[in-house]
């Protein structure tokens, strides 16, 4: 978790870095196998040097970017856990319970899906 602790020290509301270290923490911890890093200023986790998940902070919200695939295949799941998303990402209000059940789902397509790729992104 060392890789993410200038991102964290950045993140000024004390309650929103807790928050944002506790998820950081959670897939790190339940996906050891992930390698933590920062590209883009954005906590990421990759598997064989392809893209699985993103975490990014904003005023009012934790997004989560599990590319537009994942979004795509869990939308009914997202919506039913009271997230928004875009096409690229979902957010978990800071007031918000976090559905770990969903990220860990999420994160298992992710590497299932991209299992044979090459590339960072999906292509």
């Amino acid at each position: 978790m060392e890789v993410f602790a200038e991102y964290l020290s950045r993140i000024d509301n004390p309650d929103h870095r807790d928050r944002t270290e506790e998820i950081l923490a959670w897939v790190a911890n339940k996906f050891p196998n992930l390698v933590p890093i920062i590209k883009w200023n954005t906590p990421m986790f990759s598997d064989h040097g392809t893209y699985i998940i993103g975490f990014s902070t904003a005023k009012q919200h934790l997004s989560v970017s599990p590319e537009e695939a994942a979004i795509a295949h869990f939308a009914d799941d997202i919506a039913q856990a009271g997230y928004s998303a875009t096409k690229g990402l979902f957010r978990i209000s800071w007031n918000e319970p976090i559905n770990y059940e969903l990220l860990e789902k999420m994160i298992e397509f992710n590497i299932l899906d991209k299992a044979g790729y090459s590339t960072f992104w999906r292509k």
